[in-house]
């Protein structure tokens, strides 16, 4: 299968691939260049060129006119092209009508393979998957398939953002051995981890400062100041794919970051960042907010607290929005969040708000209504 994202095609185009110079067929809505299959065909190449800009499904089942060998699946899947438009083109959401015959049909998109948030959590058919897609098996642990797997950039990109889920919303193995725990974090930790040193810091400021006013202050700026932090990490950290390196350490380190929740989507103990992780990436900002209020140490470690509150209930209401049922508010935030995962995850890159997709042009456009 090609390893780069495929572009969806219309009918017009496909047909006009109709000679031995480029010849297309389609089978549902995948479409395969199988021009350099023409001459290696056992029936000859004109039998081919009959069906040339056409749907063959027909004519691969139909025994009484040739019986098709497995192999002749395989050529197909290494000839994928791209993917057939809908009839009378696609909503961000929800069902299109099929040219011919007017019925409804519901929209799947090319890039993940999903048409609405329930396909999140439909249980991958694992053997079906692999063979496939000759990605990662879920039968087994995760990680060395990704070291060893050899995948081009593309193509990993192309498959961790096509959502699968594991059985019965289990855990799918990562490392298979004694560092299986460690892989894990359930979301009440979060809090349980980082409330009591956030208390611990405000109150110190509050030593500082003698009154609450100016702390509540720094800590409200640092609060705010998360927000654009949150953007910043998920767009340009979490979703740095243009700039991945191509190589097994770049791919695998992306896989264990984010690249894994995208891959697994509603894996409920791999939705929030592990407490080793978070120091790791809050200890540049622990310096980064005491250089810019510099004037005042006390300011510092209360926007840091601020800052960090902010974290904690950015990761919570991840959790929350994959997993909980939300009041009115949050129920459209949740809609919002799982689009990026189904529908687009170049944008809607804003968790808690879709504050900074706006100001920053990336906000992820889709009908909630059909949700």
């Amino acid at each position: 299968m090609s390893g780069r994202t495929l572009p969806t095609l219309t009918i017009d185009e496909v047909e006009s691939h109709n000679s031995a110079k480029s010849c297309y067929v389609t089978v549902g809505r995948n479409v395969y260049d199988v021009t350099d299959f023409l001459d290696s065909h056992p029936g000859g190449a004109d039998l081919v060129l009959d069906w040339a800009g056409k749907d063959i499904g027909a004519i691969l089942k139909d025994e009484a006119s040739h019986t098709h060998s497995e192999a002749a699946y395989e050529v197909l899947d290494e000839s994928l092209v791209g993917y057939l438009a809908s009839g009378n083109g696609a909503a961000a959401n929800g069902t299109t009508k099929d040219g011919e015959n007017g019925t409804e049909q519901q929209w799947v998109h090319p890039r993940t393979g999903m048409s609405c948030e329930e396909d999140l959590s439909k249980d991958t058919d694992y053997n079906a998957d692999y063979k496939t897609h000759k990605f990662l098996d879920l039968n087994k642990p995760l990680f060395m398939q990704i070291w060893n797997g050899g995948f081009s950039k593309e193509f990993y990109l192309d498959q961790v953002h096509r959502p699968r889920h594991y059985k019965g919303g289990e855990s799918a193995p990562l490392f298979g051995n004694f560092l299986e725990p460690l892989s894990k974090t359930p979301w009440w930790l979060i809090p349980l981890v980082w409330w009591p040193p956030i208390s611990y810091g405000v109150s110190v400021a509050f030593q500082g400062f003698g009154s609450v006013a100016p702390v509540a202050g720094y800590f409200g700026f640092g609060l705010a100041f998360w927000t654009l932090i949150e953007y910043i990490l998920h767009r340009f950290l979490f979703h740095l794919d243009y700039y991945l390196p191509d190589n097994r350490v770049g791919i695998t380190a992306h896989f264990l970051l984010h690249g894994i929740h995208h891959y697994l989507p509603m894996d409920r103990y791999r939705l929030v960042m592990p407490p080793t992780l978070f120091v790791v990436l809050a200890a540049p900002f622990w310096k980064f907010a005491h250089a810019i209020l510099f004037y005042n140490w006390y300011a510092a470690t209360a926007a840091f607290c601020g800052g960090v509150f902010g974290y904690t209930l950015y990761d919570m209401t991840h959790y929350f929005l994959h997993h909980q049922n939300l009041p009115a508010y949050y129920k459209e935030l949740k809609k919002y969040h799982l689009a990026h995962h189904f529908l687009d995850y170049e944008n809607g890159f804003g968790v808690t708000s879709a504050f900074w997709d706006k100001i920053f042009g990336t906000e992820l456009v889709y009908n909630p209504k059909t949700n």
